[in-house]
């Protein structure tokens, strides 16, 4: 298993933890934001693959914001993939 940090970027929350073990995500805790949205969407990842989680999450936006904390996951994300090249 890998363990990584995230400093998103544009959103309320400030840091985002990982825990991948292969493609899956096994835990995600983010720091900051709507913290029942954030513990919500952070339950619904759990044994998720990064590539499913990333096409999901891409794109999405938080009211008149160019991202969100759910843009940011699929930030962190392929940053992940990138270091694991």
């Amino acid at each position: 298993m890998k363990q990584f940090t995230y400093r998103p970027k544009g959103v309320c929350s400030s840091r985002m933890d990982f825990t991948v073990d292969g493609d899956k995500i096994v835990k995600v805790q983010i720091t900051g934001g709507c913290p029942g949205n954030l513990l919500g969407i952070s339950k619904i990842l759990e044994q998720k693959t990064i590539a499913e989680t990333i096409a999901a999450f891409e794109g999405v936006r938080c009211g008149g914001k160019q991202t969100s904390c759910p843009d940011q996951i699929a930030c962190a994300l392929k940053e992940y993939l990138q270091t694991q090249v």
